[in-house]
């Protein structure tokens, strides 16, 4: 009978805090806070999902237009076209030398900055980021200021007989000075990632700056710098203003091809648009390549480990 009334007492205990007034409004109001999160994280995840799928409409339904509006067979018509081969060829080796420079040049001053902390760091980055917000016609004719006949380095230039203006020199130089900035900007932030300790090891275990460069650094960074050269590919490609202002567009010299459809929008349509879906399909092969790229090296370094 004692060990009766002794379990209820003790059950008795355990309920009466639950039954009493304060206990009760403590509980609701848990409740009404566990309540209003849900409803608040449901309302945070729906609305981000309507920016998502608004944005996604926004970025892809030019796109989907524009595919749209020349049949495959006429594409393929327009890219038959002698001046539009041409046009897209010098596209394509304009856009090859401007990246092969680049890449020779901006990726060593890439690691040195990356990896290097000195006075006037951030002058440097700001001097290497702002072509990327410049104004097209704006970067032509900070060009042609420079490397013009009456230009700072002009007068240089015509004394060893070059001349850049309205060359294809000129279409190359263009390209570069808008690409090199998103190639060089994109492969600082690709050697930050780089462990500095491997670097240090390389160093310690008698490697020179050169081989930890090219056998640590490098490697490590190749998906990202993958990425930025296609990136800034696919940047010289659609490349109109500045080079329209520095190099002109003369047919078989100096336009490229989307100066060939600016051109050819004023008289054939279906050809500007299936020049347009030839450059599309391009930037796409470039992106896809360079994901691809970056994919099958983090499956590579996975599986080394």
């Amino acid at each position: 009978m004692h060990n009766g009334t002794g379990a209820g007492g003790r059950a008795l205990r355990l309920i009466e805090p639950l039954t009493r007034p304060g206990s009760l409004r403590s509980r609701r109001s848990r409740v009404r806070q566990v309540s209003q999160a849900a409803i608040a994280h449901a309302a945070v995840v729906t609305a981000a999902a309507v920016c998502c799928a608004a944005l996604a409409v926004f970025l892809l339904l030019p796109l989907v237009a524009l595919l749209s509006t020349a049949p495959p067979h006429a594409v393929i018509a327009a890219l038959r076209d002698g001046e539009t081969l041409t046009a897209l060829g010098l596209s394509l080796r304009a856009s090859a030398l401007a990246l092969t420079l680049t890449i020779v040049i901006g990726t060593p001053a890439a690691y040195f900055i990356a990896t290097r902390r000195f006075p006037g760091r951030r002058a440097v980055l700001t001097a290497v980021e702002l072509p990327i917000v410049l104004p097209p016609a704006v970067a032509g004719l900070a060009l042609l200021s420079a490397f013009g006949p009456e230009g700072l380095a002009g007068g240089a230039l015509s004394a060893v007989g070059i001349r850049l203006p309205f060359t294809f020199g000129a279409v190359v130089v263009a390209s570069m000075f808008v690409a090199s900035p998103l190639y060089i900007r994109n492969a600082i932030a690709s050697f930050e990632q780089v462990d500095r300790r491997l670097i240090d090891a390389a160093r310690n275990l008698g490697a020179s700056e050169l081989r930890a460069f090219l056998r640590v650094a490098a490697p490590i960074a190749m998906p990202g710098l993958t990425a930025s050269a296609a990136i800034a590919t696919a940047r010289a490609l659609g490349e109109f203003g500045a080079t329209l202002m520095f190099a002109g567009s003369l047919r078989g010299s100096t336009q490229t091809a989307a100066l060939a459809i600016y051109e050819r929008f004023a008289s054939d349509t279906t050809a500007a648009f299936a020049l347009s879906i030839a450059l599309l399909a391009l930037a796409a092969g470039l992106l896809a390549a360079a994901k691809l790229h970056s994919a099958s090296a983090g499956l590579a370094s996975i599986s080394r480990r």
